[in-house]
Order: C-alpha cells, then sequence, then structure tokens
C-alpha cells in the first residue's frame, strides 16, 4: 500500500511544476509569439520584413556589426577571464578571497553608472587621453568613445566576470597533484600548462564562451551609450525602430532573429558538448 502511495506521487510530480510552467507561458512564451505574429502581420500579412535581411544594407550592416562586436568582446573576455581565473586557482585560499571580491565587485555596480564612467575616462578630454597626452606618448587625444572601440572596452569590463567563474570552476577540479607530477618528471610549466592543464579546463573555456556571446548579442545600455548613435548593435536598432520610427513589423522581426540566433547557437555547441554538463547541470 505504501508502495502505491509513492508509485502515485511519483506518477503526479508534474502537478507541483504546473503553476510555474503556466505563469511561464503567459509571462514569457506567450510576448515571444506575440512578437512573431507582429513581424509577419506589420504593416502587411507576409514576409515582407524577412525580406529586408537579404535586400537592406542597413539591416545587413547592423547585424555584421553586432556579430562582429560579439565576436571580439568574447574573444578578449576569454583571454582575461582566463587569465584572471588561472591566478585565482594558483593563489593562496586567504588570498583567492580577495581576487573573487575584485571580480565580482563590478556587477554591484549599475551598468548605467559603468558605462557613464567608461565615457568620462575615454573621451577626448578624459582622463586617458589627458594622462597620455601629458606623458607625451600621443599629441592628439584618440578616438576612443562613441566608436565600436569604445563599445568593445565597456562590453568586455561587463563580460569578464561572466568568463571568469565558468572557467574557474573548470580549473577548480583539476586535481593539482596531476600537475606536480608533471614537473616531477621533469616537464617545463609550459608543457604542464599547455598538455595538461588547458585541456583539462577546456569545458569551462567553451561554457564562457558560449554565455559570453549570448550574452553580448542581446546587449543594449553598453552599446547605446559608448556608441553615441554612430555604431549600431541589433538591440538598440530593435528599439529605434518600435520607439522612434514606430515600425513594429521590423522591430519585431529583428527580435525574432535575435531569439533563433540565440537558439541556433546553443543548437550547435550541444551537437559539440554536452550542455548540461557544461554548466553543472547534470553528470
Amino acid at each position: 500500500m505504501a508502495e502505491a502511495s509513492v508509485e502515485r506521487a511519483g506518477r503526479g510530480w508534474w502537478m507541483l511544476i504546473l503553476p510555474a510552467l503556466l505563469l511561464m507561458t503567459g509571462l514569457y512564451l506567450a510576448p515571444i509569439v506575440q512578437v512573431l505574429v507582429i513581424s509577419v502581420t506589420e504593416p502587411s500579412v507576409g514576409l515582407d520584413n524577412y525580406e529586408r535581411l537579404f535586400t537592406s544594407e542597413a539591416v545587413q550592416r547592423v547585424i555584421w556589426t553586432t556579430l562582429r562586436i560579439c565576436v571580439i568582446t568574447t574573444a578578449v573576455s576569454l583571454f582575461l577571464g582566463y587569465a584572471l581565473a588561472y591566478r585565482i586557482t594558483m593563489a593562496r585560499p586567504s588570498t583567492q578571497r580577495w581576487w573573487l571580491l575584485a571580480v565580482l565587485l563590478p556587477l554591484w555596480i549599475s551598468v548605467l553608472v559603468r558605462a557613464f564612467a567608461w565615457v568620462t575616462l575615454l573621451r577626448r578630454q578624459g582622463l586617458v587621453n589627458e594622462g597620455l597626452i601629458s606623458m607625451g606618448v600621443i599629441e592628439q587625444p584618440l578616438a576612443l568613445v562613441w566608436n565600436e572601440l569604445g563599445i568593445v572596452i565597456g562590453m568586455v569590463h561587463y563580460m569578464v566576470p561572466y568568463a571568469v567563474m565558468p572557467m574557474l570552476g573548470a580549473m577548480k577540479e583539476i586535481d593539482p597533484r596531476l600537475l606536480a607530477a608533471a614537473r616531477g618528471m621533469g616537464a617545463s610549466r609550459w608543457t604542464v600548462f599547455s598538455k595538461i592543464f588547458l585541456p583539462l579546463s577546456r569545458p569551462g573555456l567553451i561554457a564562457a564562451g558560449i554565455l559570453v556571446f549570448i550574452f553580448s548579442l542581446g546587449f543594449y545600455i553598453t552599446p547605446a551609450i559608448l556608441g553615441g548613435g554612430k555604431t549600431l548593435m541589433v538591440a538598440e536598432w530593435i528599439k529605434l525602430q518600435i520607439l522612434d520610427l514606430l515600425r513594429w513589423g521590423l522591430g519585431a522581426m529583428m527580435a525574432t532573429v535575435l531569439i533563433v540566433a540565440i537558439l541556433v547557437t546553443l543548437a550547435i555547441f550541444s551537437r559539440i558538448v554536452n550542455l548540461r554538463r557544461l554548466f553543472g547541470a547534470g553528470a
């Protein structure tokens, strides 16, 4: 009888998640479906909005600009994040806490505040240009903001903590005795790193790359402020179409493309690696 009760409870587990499922459907899936409908019904029924993906140079330029910035941001964030994660892993436990605090501290500061802080630092009369001029490194201020360079700097600053954490988790699982054994057998530091440490930390590197790239695709505030309206990424272009130009169909089309791009990215990587294991959801 007890076994029958357990079996009935096992069959009814889905009732526990039904309220959350309905809530997600209403608050998340329904708006996405509505966006998809708008993209094929405004201003007229059909695929005219999607045709602009192949015929409009402005749309193509926005897409390629977004992909270029996201790839550069991901590459730089992974490089800096890997170096930081490696340094934290090799530090003493007491020192690791301070390194982690330094990495996580930017996450506690508003993205808006950080973006305006970079404008103050990088503008033509900012601290960076004034410092370089005073040291005699340059004679004229450099264009460090209101362009792609400024956007990349701001996005990398935001993304480095998200790159560090997955890689740090993978590095901490590496048995230090393997490294010590290799060193004891005469391997150089570079050999130990390239032949043992790097391959074992690769899952964290891949996870960080996926995370940073997907986050970068939907960036809005940082590109809008540091780009100065001169370099448009997809999220800012969507806002421009919907709120300023009232082209709901075009904005909804690009939003749909953005969602599909994220899903396709995840699907491609799921063929290469086990995403559940990569992000710690399963063995």
